[in-house]
């Protein structure tokens, strides 16, 4: 994984690349104070990793207009403002967590956006993602379209342990259900999230905030 890192401080961009270095599968291939340090991005590059709130969303948006399939992590300092940033990023993937993290919670944080996923610590997304379904939150602020049929509490139980990597029977041993009842759930929530596989249906319900990471 090929990383591009924005911290306006010196120290905390030494400290995040030495973190980062920690992983043989993860290269900070370009760093700087600020955007304008880092922009035209590598094309290689896999994710942006953002430690600043000198930024603004349409200066964002404009720098990653082109088609360049890059994931964007946020090191939040003011919660409030980085959710308005990374919501507007949708559907680009994107992740938030504390510039304090665990090197663990960072590493996996970077590995789930760059599966297209949306990362981070419960505690930071789980009031975003009711911020958002509000409707009276402006349109730029919306995540992802709202669901035609809303997932059941079951099917929704079921899909969490999909992302937690549970096969059917184990998922059945866990909710005390046959296994010929978690098949039809899943097929039941493949149809509801407009998905074909498990990996799309956690996707989808990441994004629509159905699943926490």
């Amino acid at each position: 994984m090929r990383v591009v890192l924005v911290a306006p401080a010196l120290a905390l961009r030494a400290g995040l690349t030495a973190l980062l270095s920690t992983s043989e599968s993860i290269e900070v291939i370009a760093e700087g104070a600020a955007l304008e340090d880092v922009f035209p991005l590598p094309v290689e590059t896999d994710i942006l990793l953002l430690a600043t709130d000198l930024i603004s969303l349409a200066e964002l948006r404009d720098l990653l207009r082109p088609a360049q399939a890059v994931g964007v992590l946020f090191l939040l300092s003011d919660e409030n403002r980085t959710a308005r940033l990374a919501a507007g990023l949708s559907p680009r993937p994107w992740g938030i967590l504390p510039v304090d993290c665990a090197t663990e919670e960072l590493l996996a944080a970077l590995y789930a956006v760059q599966e297209g996923l949306i990362a981070g610590m419960p505690s930071l997304l789980e009031p975003l993602f009711i911020r958002l379904s509000d409707p009276v939150s402006s349109s730029e602020e919306q995540l992802v379209e709202p669901l035609v049929e809303q997932l059941t509490e079951r099917e929704t139980q079921v899909l969490q342990l999909l992302a937690q990597g549970l096969a059917n029977k184990q998922i059945a041993s866990v909710l005390g259900i046959s296994e010929h009842t978690v098949k039809f759930h899943i097929s039941s929530v493949y149809t509801k999230l407009g998905v074909a596989s498990r990996t799309e249906a956690v996707r989808q319900g990441v994004r629509q905030g159905l699943v926490i990471l």
